[in-house]
């Protein structure tokens, strides 16, 4: 229903040909679900600039071997806070990207330039990966925040929060 079909789907389509930096088409074979899931990545860090006008980059790295393939989305925006949310007794990131329906963007007919909505965003991702790790750095509080989930979201770790030097972009002060 979010994601799309999981069918995999021939079409034109346009690439970068890396070898003399020209765009070009051709047939490719891909699935409109995964597009969607990486999509929905890509917005929620792009959407951190609106939050956070001095962000200006995206990093996305995509390695793939004989079985997996692993894409990392980094941006250098403000992170996410971490800190216990009030009502829900659990970390804010495990609230934003682990559990359904805890987005911000619900009503439709409000205006706004962020591209998320309904409090989906990258849980899909979550929901259609064998392993999802979210890591964040809470620069104000000097905190580090990480945690995975794996098996679909089914399993989840427990959070791990690290004090950090934040003047020294994010290094751990202590194991």
């Amino acid at each position: 229903m979010y994601i799309g079909s999981v069918e995999t789907v021939n079409t034109q389509m346009w690439y970068l040909d890396e070898k003399d930096n020209q765009f070009r088409q051709k047939k490719m074979a891909y699935s409109p679900a995964l597009l969607k899931i990486f999509d929905e990545i890509l917005v929620n860090a792009a959407d951190n600039k609106q939050r956070d006008p001095f962000m200006d980059r995206i990093e996305v790295n995509i390695v793939q071997n004989k079985t997996n393939v692993t894409i990392s989305v980094l941006n250098n925006g403000k992170g996410v806070p971490i800190q216990m949310h009030s009502t829900e007794k659990m970390y804010v990131p495990q609230l934003i990207f682990g559990n359904i329906l805890t987005g911000s963007n619900f009503d439709d007919k409000e205006a706004r330039l962020t591209g998320g909505r309904h409090g989906y965003g990258a849980k899909l991702s979550n929901i259609f990966s064998k392993s999802f790790v979210v890591e964040t750095v809470d620069c104000e509080q000097g905190l580090k925040y990480s945690q995975e989930w794996t098996n679909n979201m089914k399993n989840v770790t427990a959070p791990v929060v690290k004090q950090i030097d934040s003047r020294g972009g994010g290094v751990p002060v202590t194991d």
